[in-house]
């Protein structure tokens, strides 16, 4: 297995506490899966085989995580207190003995290879949002607030509809109306303050 350099460069700005953890699964993948290819996924440490994520490890502040890409397949649970099946990781003795933790990497290389991907629940579609008949009125009386909210995407409109549907005071709707007339005439999606941070 070639040592990716970025792997490097995150265990070297790991806390002093993670630094020995993420190294040691490190040395176990080598050893126990020397094909499995090092890369970062969503800016940590992951491990792939054949292109297949195999598992993935982090630092945060007080604590290091492992997870398992096919953990649930594995009979392995998320940790109800950090992300990944190990839970939270303070020191080496959290980890589980080098035999345990070779047995899950065999296994997860294992699923890697032969198993189908997982399938993704499909969920029912969202009903179509509906107007609400006073933003119906505002917007007849802004043609160009009315052709901007309609050439928005589905996911952009509904924004809208849903915040002004969603006020249960008369006054907080005809505020919202105000302001979602003013942005449409702007061309300006809902959550437009948050788009450029």
């Amino acid at each position: 297995m070639s040592r990716d350099p970025r792997v490097d460069a995150y265990i070297a700005k790991a806390a002093p506490f993670a630094q020995p953890i993420l190294k040691h699964v490190r040395e176990r993948v080598h050893a126990v899966a020397p094909e499995a290819e090092e890369t970062l996924k969503w800016s940590m440490p992951s491990f792939t085989i054949d292109g297949k994520i195999l598992m993935g490890m982090a630092a945060f502040k007080s604590h290091a995580t492992i997870g398992f890409w096919r953990g649930q397949e594995m009979g392995l649970d998320v940790s109800k207190d950090a992300m990944g099946q190990l839970g939270k990781l303070t020191s080496l003795d959290d980890l589980p003995p080098d035999g345990q933790l070779d047995a899950l990497i065999r296994k997860g290389v294992e699923l890697a290879r032969t198993a189908p991907a997982p399938r993704k629940v499909k969920h029912e579609p969202k009903p179509p949002a509906e107007l609400h008949p006073e933003f119906a009125k505002a917007l007849d009386a802004s043609p160009m607030a009315r052709a901007t909210l309609e050439g928005f995407p589905p996911s952009a409109r509904r924004e809208y509809l849903d915040w002004v549907a969603e006020a249960k005071q008369d006054a907080t709707r005809a505020k919202r109306i105000a302001d979602a007339v003013e942005w449409l005439s702007e061309g300006k999606r809902r959550h437009w303050k948050y788009e450029n941070c």
